[in-house]
């Protein structure tokens, strides 16, 4: 691809834009899931080689959970290390991936929800529009929260270890614990805001969420304990508890816009064989 069409990727009006009847053909969806596909992945290899230049920061914020972990810990029960003379050169390349997918998701989340878009009502696009702006920080605050989280989790896991024995943790095994640690708590930060979004697209009601409220907290504590790495109690509920917070919110939004659009139309949410009250 050409530097005009890469320019033209990310500055040029879309080909193949929506109908008049708000439909777009199957070759259209694909063409545009393609360019937003590339669109993403150049974003990321762009911060990807601009990682790289900031190894040692990256490497230093990686490990600082783990040497937490170490002080926290009975001298010689952890340590870090790698295998194989390819190993550190892994490390530079995954490091920097991963930054590089952390720091670019408020850009992907938007091409999720701009993918999605013209399939939506102009109404429901311009709160969309909102919520995709909100999706990117709100991820990066899951991320940051799991961050915190990690060196207490760590401490936890470790310490099961019987008095005399050292953990030898992989620095690859210890990569893949904190990269899961930190999309866990990214990506559940917003299943709140899907709720919202299924709500103003009329799949899910406000009455209906704070109906079933005691069994969606206790589904959220369910999530947070598998889907937590650790496992352990503290990672847990620092997971669970924002994302009840965050549940309730979405109940009261959903409750507001459910008020909102029976003001506006008052026999909405009627069943189409109910007898109407007007003679």
């Amino acid at each position: 691809m050409s530097i005009v069409g890469v320019a033209k990727l990310f500055v040029g009006k879309p080909v193949h834009p929506v109908g008049d009847d708000g439909r777009m053909a199957l070759s259209d969806h694909l063409r545009e899931l393609r360019a937003r596909l590339l669109k993403s992945v150049m974003v990321v290899l762009v911060i990807l080689v601009a990682a790289l230049f900031f190894f040692d920061q990256i490497y230093d914020a990686v490990y600082w959970p783990a040497r937490e972990a170490e002080k926290a810990l009975p001298e010689g029960q952890l340590f870090l290390s790698t295998n194989g003379p390819g190993a550190g050169l892994m490390i530079y390349l995954k490091l920097c991936g991963f930054a590089a997918l952390v720091l670019s998701a408020p850009f992907w989340l938007y091409q999720i929800w701009a993918f999605i878009l013209p399939g939506l009502h102009p109404r429901e696009r311009k709160w969309t529009r909102i919520f995709a702006a909100i999706a990117g920080p709100l991820f990066l605050v899951g991320a940051a929260l799991g961050y915190v989280t990690l060196a207490k989790g760590i401490e936890i896991l470790v310490g099961f270890n019987p008095d005399g024995l050292t953990n030898i943790v992989n620095f690859d095994d210890y990569l893949s614990f904190f990269s899961r640690t930190i999309l866990v708590f990214g990506i559940a930060f917003e299943i709140p805001l899907f709720v919202v979004l299924l709500n103003l697209a009329g799949v899910v009601k406000g009455k209906t969420l704070g109906a079933y409220r005691p069994w969606i907290i206790v589904g959220v504590f369910v999530f947070a304990a598998v889907a937590t790495p650790s496992a352990d109690p503290f990672t847990m509920t620092l997971m669970a508890v924002p994302m009840v917070l965050l549940f309730l919110v979405s109940e009261v939004i959903a409750r507001y816009n459910d008020r909102r659009r029976a003001r506006k139309n008052p026999f909405a949410g009627l069943d189409p064989d109910e007898i109407s009250p007007i003679s």
